[in-house]
């Protein structure tokens, strides 16, 4: 299978460069970019790509009219990055065809994620291991994760983990020390949106909590940060 081509759409090129950097990372490296509707649509047409991420501001006009043009010819995933938060906003955004609407600030490895997401529901990537895991293993504390991330080990003896849990692991093994959000967890392990999706994760995490903590009721290795999500720690 063919590397996705993955267009960003967004006149901030600095961001535009976190997000090619971010993408690249997960192994997308085929990226292009513009910074207006019309450079956009031109790009759309020549890049022929497999998702596209569109900011709603632009300098000739809205991501919400590319959005539109683009469904004109083509049903690929469209994310919609905005500084707006209005529920009205988010809502127009998917009714017009857009798959996916994501706020600032935000991580650019949210991003990723939620792009890999978008094309595995697609059709159009396969789940590798993270780029970013060792050859043959990661190491946090006394918790050890296989390269083919399908098996944990706590204090050298192996967890009893489902294959949600073991996932659930290995974002937190990529990401010690880290706050990864509800939704990067969500995405990242199931592979889905996360609208409406909190009590299965809270669910998965507790069940988690049970088998690699000391004390479950008192957890010290998947700590919940209030308001933002959870981070992984184990000193």
């Amino acid at each position: 299978m063919s590397k996705p081509r993955i267009l960003v759409v967004d006149d901030e090129q600095d961001l535009c460069t976190l997000i090619t950097k971010a993408l690249e990372k997960e192994g997308l490296t085929e990226v292009q970019t513009a910074g207006t509707v019309a450079d956009g649509f031109e790009a759309f047409r020549s890049f022929q790509p497999d998702i596209a991420i569109l900011d709603i501001m632009l300098p000739d006009g809205q991501g919400f009219d590319l959005c539109s043009q683009i469904r004109e010819e083509s049903r690929i995933p469209i994310l919609f990055l905005s500084a707006k938060t209005d529920e009205v906003d988010k809502i127009l955004g998917l009714a017009i065809g857009g798959d996916d609407y994501i706020t600032k600030p935000f991580s650019p490895k949210e991003v990723a994620y939620r792009v890999k997401a978008q094309l595995r529901r697609a059709g159009v990537y396969a789940a590798t291991p993270s780029v970013e895991l060792e050859e043959t293993k990661r190491t946090v504390g006394r918790f050890t994760i296989d390269a083919s991330e399908t098996e944990v080990t706590k204090d050298g003896k192996r967890l009893d983990l489902t294959a949600k849990e073991v996932g659930l692991m290995a974002c937190f093994m990529r990401n010690p020390n880290r706050i990864l959000s509800k939704e990067t967890l969500f995405e990242a392990v199931w592979g889905e949106d996360f609208f409406g999706a909190d009590n299965t994760l809270m669910v998965h995490i507790r069940r988690l909590r049970e088998k690699i903590e000391d004390t479950p009721s008192e957890p010290t290795c998947i700590r919940t940060v209030k308001g933002l999500g959870y981070r992984f720690q184990d000193k």
